[in-house]
């Protein structure tokens, strides 16, 4: 015969048992949620793939005259001030990775950096990543000759303007 103390033990180890099989299966099994908890988040978006410029980098490596405008209409006279900035040019070189070597906004050192298309058509020079970053320029526009670029960032883009690089002499 089992004493109290026994059964007492007895009890306890099968109530354990039980609460222990009831644990294990709540796991198991989804309950309704009473809470306001708002849905899982939405994944997030795939990156834009990596996509060639329409511009060549060895379309860019030369000697260029610099300046920059704020108002579209002085785009004509900025041109002009650039051209005249050939007495000394602002060299974009070439890369060893395939890009060109160009300064960033508020950077005193020259790093390469990537050419980038996007899917809106849209051309890009800036570091490494997705293109229209806040660290790249957008290519408003290029002809070979004159090519005009904007930055990203908002406060870059103030300072800054537009760019507009005018080669000095024919194409290297």
């Amino acid at each position: 015969m089992i004493g109290s103390g026994g059964a007492r033990t007895a009890a306890n180890l099968g109530i354990a048992a039980m609460l222990a099989l009831f644990l294990g299966a709540c796991g198991s099994m989804s309950l309704p949620s009473f809470s306001s908890s708002s849905p899982p988040p939405a994944p997030e978006p795939a990156p834009i793939p990596e996509m060639p410029a329409s511009i060549r980098a060895d379309e860019l490596v030369g000697k260029w005259g610099l300046a920059s405008y704020q108002n579209p209409n002085d785009r004509a006279r900025t041109e002009a001030a650039a051209k005249a900035q050939c007495k000394q040019p602002y060299v974009i070189g070439a890369g060893a990775s395939g890009g060109v070597i160009m300064h960033l906004a508020d950077q005193a050192t020259p790093q390469e950096l990537r050419l980038k298309g996007s899917p809106s058509g849209k051309n890009y020079i800036g570091p490494a990543g997705p293109p229209g970053g806040d660290l790249d320029r957008e290519i408003v526009s290029f002809d070979g000759r004159v090519l005009i670029t904007r930055f990203i960032d908002k406060d870059a883009a103030t300072r800054y303007g537009n760019m507009v690089y005018v080669r000095c002499g024919p194409r290297a």
